[in-house]
């Protein structure tokens, strides 16, 4: 069996002391005061032509956005102005100074909040989606993939540790330590309140405390749930001698488990994402995130194959497996890149003010990133992972997976950030310390688990076939290997 070497776990342990303390520092530095968000508003527009800054506050703030009422008091950064905010402070007298002030204090403050907000969605997101690609795998019946199965099972343990965090900021979000969704700011359902949002409070039937408090903690514990049974389970298959009783309960709960994850996990989107930009929605939305996710988690199982192979842990895995993995890398990405244009096309070509602040803030703002993501997440998969013989070359696949990771974290950065931070963004300490921090934990629970069972599960019924097909398969590619299986 693995064993989980010394230096690897001090190297987890180490990430999670060292994104911690970052963590910590990043909070304990942000602004407290309205005074300190203005001098801090006032550095950052020192030696800005004041011409210059009004022109882009004017055409930022009031083309796109009608709810003029509600941008004034929204502490969430989500309108198409908010990013202009710092800019639009000079043409505004003393109330409006203060009024903005505190706006663009609640912004960073928002923002350690926010990064590790999308550290630990990104990889509670991975966790989910490598447990859902491993029920439709058991579902599918497939063979190519048992001998992958305990890496998979390896991988969604960190969906226990993520989903304890997650628990613990929807409690802090509801108790109002940070400002990150705006529809929770008090008075946002009282008509009487100078905080009144009349749209929002249309969706009073869905955007409501108890309600979104409710459902997050039920999604995450029917995820850990399965998760809890089919690990068991799996490891009681290998020893089972029940004529495929065991393997027949497997299949069943993972049925049952793929059709509460579809619901869940727009419903996920909806609630932790959507929820961020209260005025805006999207009907496709769900099945976005679905396919960022499900790229990260084709690529993680790929990384942490490739590495526990390297280490001689996984006997029976070849580059025929290595292939299929990057063949699904490059499928979901063209996957990906089909809803991410079918959603900005149609919005685009609609041009909703409702709809198209999602894309103006965006864009205004993080026009960077924006770009650069698009290129990362379809372009260079598809120029790497087109030709099918780079497929099976793992440093090759290791590569291509490396930016597909960084651009799928920057889409759920895209996704969180203009909502809750506006223009008051970069990529420092409270990002890259919450990136190791939630890295450290998933090393640590991803090969702890792996040790803990045996690496081959002797006792599904497919084994023979993921075993014995794939290197007939990699021999004979194109020879009729189709016909043999």
């Amino acid at each position: 069996m693995y064993q989980f070497s010394g230096k690897l776990k001090i190297f987890s342990l180490a990430l999670i002391l060292v994104g911690a303390l970052g963590i910590a520092f990043s909070f304990f530095t942000a602004p407290k005061t309205v005074e300190d968000a203005k001098e801090i508003i006032a550095n950052q527009s020192h030696g800005e032509a004041h011409g210059n800054s009004h022109d882009k506050v004017v055409e930022g703030t009031h083309s796109n956005d009608g709810h003029s009422t509600t941008q004034k008091h929204d502490t969430s950064g989500s309108h198409v102005g908010e990013g202009n905010i710092d800019k639009e402070m000079s043409a505004h007298g003393a109330h409006g100074d203060d009024s903005h002030a505190e706006h663009v204090l609640h912004q960073l403050q928002n923002r350690p909040w926010s990064a590790f907000y999308v550290a630990l969605f990104f990889f509670l997101g991975i966790s989910l989606l490598v447990l859902a690609f491993y029920a439709a795998q058991r579902v599918a019946q497939s063979g190519w993939s048992i001998v992958l199965f305990r890496v998979m099972e390896a991988i969604t343990a960190n969906i226990v540790p993520v989903s304890i965090l997650m628990l613990v900021f929807i409690g802090l979000t509801v108790g109002h330590f940070n400002h990150m969704f705006s529809w929770m700011t008090p008075g946002t359902f009282d008509p009487s309140s100078d905080n009144y949002d009349a749209i929002v409070d249309g969706k009073t039937w869905w955007m409501n405390v108890p309600g979104w408090a409710i459902r997050s903690v039920v999604y995450l514990l029917l995820w850990n749930a399965y998760r809890w049974f089919i690990r068991k389970n799996s490891i009681a298959e290998d020893t089972a001698n029940d004529g495929f009783k065991t393997y027949k309960k497997n299949y069943n709960a993972s049925v049952i488990f793929l059709f509460v994850f579809m619901i869940t996990e727009s419903m996920m989107s909806w609630d932790w994402i959507m929820g961020l930009d209260p005025h805006w929605f999207s009907t496709l939305f769900g099945w976005y995130v679905l396919a960022t996710l499900l790229v990260s988690a084709l690529t993680v199982i790929a990384f942490v194959t490739i590495y526990l192979r390297s280490k001689g842990a996984l006997p029976l895995v070849n580059d025929s497996h290595i292939h299929d993995l990057a063949k699904f890398m490059f499928g979901f990405s063209v996957f990906w890149t089909y809803l991410w244009f079918a959603q900005f096309m149609l919005i685009w070509y609609a041009d909703i003010p409702e709809e198209t602040t999602y894309f103006v803030a965006r864009f205004s703002e993080y026009k960077l990133p924006f770009l650069a993501m698009v290129v990362m997440n379809f372009a260079f998969p598809v120029l790497l992972l087109l030709n099918s013989d780079f497929k099976s070359i793992p440093w090759f696949v290791v590569i291509g997976g490396v930016v597909i990771l960084a651009g799928h974290y920057v889409d759920v950065f895209i996704m969180i950030m203009p909502a809750t931070v506006g223009s008051q963004w970069y990529f420092g300490i409270a990002e890259i310390s919450a990136l190791l921090f939630f890295l450290g934990i998933f090393i640590y629970t991803t090969f702890s688990a792996f040790a803990k069972a045996n690496a081959v599960p002797k006792g599904n019924p497919f084994l023979d076939e993921s075993e014995h097909f794939h290197y007939y398969n990699i021999e004979h590619r194109g020879e009729g290997s189709a016909d043999h299986h």
